[in-house]
């Protein structure tokens, strides 16, 4: 007995080595993954250039969008911001020469929820040293009337009405307690392209006796400061139980633009 139990303890024991060395199982190749295409960022120049740098701000706050009521206008009216777009364009620039310098194609998108799009590179300048800066909040009349457009202005951005109504100039949305609309939306869009009630409004926010210089190598970077609270004062102060949705070329959105006139501000420029 203790033979047959010895030589059947030494099979199991052979067996148990002959497993033990079998090679772990391989798994099978993984099914390819095709990697996301990668979107490339703005092609950021290194010279011949201006950066204008917008930074959205809400009176002495930063701008956030998000659904904290954290904000009050002049009115005494609480609210929150959760759009805040509004189109630059025709920017120019004026040198300590007199020489003015006009951007071609001059149309940018600035949207709070786009980070990417609050920096705008103004390239293939002249070398100089720049005082003054001009540009439009909006699109001009010709743009509006010349059908299907790309880049900034296509109309996927949700900054076009209709095909006969054009483009809106600012658009800010958001909420209030003091609303009378459905879910206390307050909306303010900024439109109309000619007429009496146009919504186009030019710009010369002044550098404060400072410059911008060009060079074939260096980029300067003007900083700029976009203040929300000046849609809703001087010289119109906007009450938002009264007005929460603004959305046709009248005479109160042409009383807002006229708000929005003093919403810009130089803080700085980098050279």
């Amino acid at each position: 007995m203790k033979s047959t139990f010895r030589f059947f303890a030494a099979l199991v024991f052979a067996a148990s080595l002959i497993a033990a060395c079998k090679p772990d199982p391989v798994d099978p190749d993984p099914t390819p993954v095709t990697p996301a295409p990668v979107t490339p960022g703005p092609v950021i120049p290194t010279g011949s250039a201006i950066c204008i740098n917008f930074n959205n701000v809400v009176g002495s706050n930063p701008l956030i969008l998000d659904n904290v009521y954290r904000y009050v206008n002049l009115n005494g009216d609480s609210f929150n911001v959760q759009t805040y777009r509004y189109y630059i364009s025709n920017i120019s620039f004026t040198d300590n020469l007199g020489n003015t310098w006009y951007e071609l194609e001059s149309y940018h998108l600035i949207d709070a929820a786009d980070t990417n799009s609050l920096k705008v590179y103004v390239d293939s300048m002249p070398a100089g040293t720049y005082t003054s800066i001009r540009f439009m909040v909006g699109v001009d009349s010709t743009r509006n009337v010349s059908g299907a457009q790309t880049g900034a202005l296509d109309p996927v951005n949700g900054m076009f009405w209709t095909w006969s109504s054009g483009y809106i100039m600012a658009k800010f949305e958001g909420h209030s307690p003091s609303s009378t609309s459905g879910f206390n939306l307050v909306v303010y869009h900024i439109a109309g392209y000619a007429g009496q009630y146009a919504g186009q409004r030019w710009f010369t926010p002044t550098f404060n006796s400072a410059t911008a210089i060009v060079t074939s190598n260096t980029v300067p970077v003007i900083h700029i400061n976009s203040d929300l609270n000046e849609w809703f004062q001087t010289p119109n102060v906007m009450d938002f139980s009264s007005y929460s949705v603004v959305n046709a070329p009248d005479a109160i959105s042409s009383g807002i633009a006229d708000n929005y006139l003093d919403m810009f501000t130089v803080t700085s420029i980098q050279n």
